[in-house]
């Protein structure tokens, strides 16, 4: 029987995770659910979808192996729910979300044991289906977040599909994940999305944002990202959010102090281990 792939939430990764699949080889048949008609038209016209709907009681028409969950992660449970009784008992789900810890969890607990949480490390400020790409996930890290409960079995296949968009595999625990990417993705986000609010509210009477160049625009692009989807990731992980906020206030504070002060040495030293540190990303 040929392979069939259910994408709920059809935009940018949903899409970019079809186009990657067909890509590399999948020649099974790809369904969407999306809340717009619009959108599912769109996906079906760019080759996203074979065939789409806006209700998830068509589920039991397209009758998937795999259902990927590719909404804003705030939507899971309540999708998770709605479907449970919809798929066959054999369905595996894995969702795209950037959160993970307490969600992955519950989302088990709704769907069994055949779910597996992935989050491919990978996106753009970009959103909507009409900007997916067939190679956003080469060479990125995917993160897969199995349990103790987790199916072997399902684990492989969601692995299997994840190498095949040219993905690079990587096993974490969920709630470890969410204190590393609250950190180092959803910190910056926030920050670039006050840094905006700031610049506007301080543009008052004359626009700033006229005056902006490459780094601004470099350091804020993030803040292009769709409103929604980050509103739900903020709140799904508020309490690591919260914490690492708390850590870049009192580095911002420390900062603050030694250019109010004129600490020339300590100033430098300060600027001289962020650059050091930064060069030596990969």
């Amino acid at each position: 029987m040929q392979e069939s792939l259910l994408i709920i939430g059809v935009g940018f990764m949903g899409g970019s995770f079809s186009l990657a699949l067909q890509k590399n080889g999948y020649k099974g048949n790809i369904y969407g659910i999306d809340i717009k008609e619009e959108i599912v038209k769109e996906a079906k016209h760019l080759g996203v979808i074979s065939e789409g709907s806006v209700r998830l009681e068509d589920v039991t028409v397209f009758k998937p192996d795999t259902v990927v969950l590719a909404s804003p992660v705030g939507t899971f449970r309540s999708i998770a729910k709605k479907i449970k009784p919809l798929i066959g008992n054999n369905t595996v789900i894995t969702d795209l979300g950037s959160v993970k810890g307490k969600l992955v969890y519950d989302l088990q607990r709704i769907l069994g044991n055949l779910y597996v949480g992935s989050h491919p490390i990978a996106g753009t400020e970009k959103s909507g289906v009409i900007h997916s790409r067939a190679d956003l996930f080469e060479g990125k890290k995917i993160i897969l977040t199995p349990t103790d409960k987790t199916d072997t079995k399902a684990l492989e296949k969601i692995a299997f599909l994840w190498e095949r968009t040219g993905g690079v595999l990587e096993f974490m625990d969920p709630t470890l994940h969410d204190w590393i990417f609250g950190a180092v993705s959803h910190v910056p986000h926030a920050v670039a999305f006050a840094l905006i609010d700031a610049i506007d509210k301080m543009s008052n009477t004359t626009d700033l944002f006229r005056y902006s160049g490459a780094g601004f625009k470099d350091f804020t692009r993030i803040a292009a990202s769709d409103p929604i989807m980050w509103r739900d990731i903020f709140l799904e992980n508020k309490e690591n959010l919260l914490k690492t906020l708390r850590v870049y206030k009192e580095s911002l504070a420390k900062l603050e102090e030694l250019i109010e002060k004129e600490e020339r040495e300590k100033l430098t030293e300060y600027l001289q281990k962020a650059k050091t540190r930064r060069v030596s990303l990969k």
